[in-house]
């Protein structure tokens, strides 16, 4: 979802690949990497933030994991190998979406400490954000919006995180918000005065 894009500037391409612009972008983009487990609340939050991004002019994308499993990462199932490929060719993406001056929100369980690692390094750390959406397994089991706990815990769907797959909290994320806890509206709140600090740094 690209909310609100600015016109085309001049532009030229550095030696990293990073995009200079002929004209600065009023706020420093951002990867915001949200992590957490299926029904945690993670699209949710993501889309409200970028909803409120959008409303203050500032250039956004929500990449989801679900709709990059329907497209680019369809080939992947859900063994610890494929959840790895499928969090490295996210953190592609969305480095060459941070690359136009985008504040890009990745919605992604990505469930090893790894991973999540890898993604950070092909981003860039500076500019990368992890959100751990820390709700309690028993809050997301009651939640189930898609079935796929029941299913999960009958035996029906292997791997599954949080139940016959291991979930690694993040250790040092730059924030960490709990949808079972906290309002919808203080865990957006947070994101954003996340994404302000983030902005005033030098």
């Amino acid at each position: 979802m690209v909310n609100r894009l600015a016109p085309p500037a001049e532009t030229i391409t550095n030696g990293d690949g990073r995009v200079a612009r002929a004209t600065k972008p009023i706020h420093r983009s951002a990867v915001v990497w949200l992590t957490g487990l299926s029904a945690s609340g993670k699209s949710t939050v993501a889309r409200h933030v970028a909803d409120e991004l959008q409303s203050q002019g500032r250039r956004t994308y929500v990449l989801d994991g679900d709709e990059l499993r329907s497209g680019l990462c369809s080939d992947l199932g859900f063994s610890l190998e494929d959840r790895a490929e499928n969090v490295r060719r996210a953190a592609e993406v969305a480095r060459v979406l941070f690359a136009t001056d985008l504040t890009v929100l990745c919605t992604f369980i990505s469930p090893l400490e790894v991973d999540r690692s890898a993604a950070r390094s092909i981003v860039g750390g500076d500019d990368f954000l992890e959100v751990y959406v820390q709700t309690p397994l028993e809050e997301c089991i009651a939640r189930d919006p898609k079935g796929l706990y029941r299913r999960a815990l009958s035996g029906e769907i292997p791997n599954f995180t949080g139940i016959s797959s291991p979930y690694e909290a993040p250790l040092n994320p730059e924030l960490v918000i709990d949808t079972s806890g906290q309002t919808l509206d203080a865990c957006v709140r947070s994101v954003l005065e996340l994404l302000d600090a983030h902005t005033s740094r030098p």
